[in-house]
């Protein structure tokens, strides 16, 4: 892994990351939440493999992308709670 670093934004907020690290150790490294329930419960990533879903945000637009499997890079920009 290039640990270098690279900006995305969370949120509006701009954000140096490690270069390769998943959107969930992002959102994670940033201490923000990921999303609510329809209950208004705080939701966070389970499994962190892709199979729970608990952990979607918008990524660059596109809705429901489960942040545990993606990879963050250089821009992008992740929405959480939405």
């Amino acid at each position: 892994m290039n640990t270098a670093l690279i900006r995305i934004e969370i949120d509006g907020q701009a954000l140096d990351v490690p270069n390769g690290i998943s959107v969930a150790a992002a959102i994670a490294r940033a201490q923000r939440p990921f999303r609510r329930s329809v209950s208004g419960q705080v939701r966070a990533p389970f499994c962190g493999m892709g199979i729970c879903f608990e952990c979607r945000v918008r990524i660059d637009g596109i809705a429901q992308q489960r942040a545990c499997m993606a990879t963050v890079r250089e821009g992008m920009q992740v929405m959480t709670d939405d």
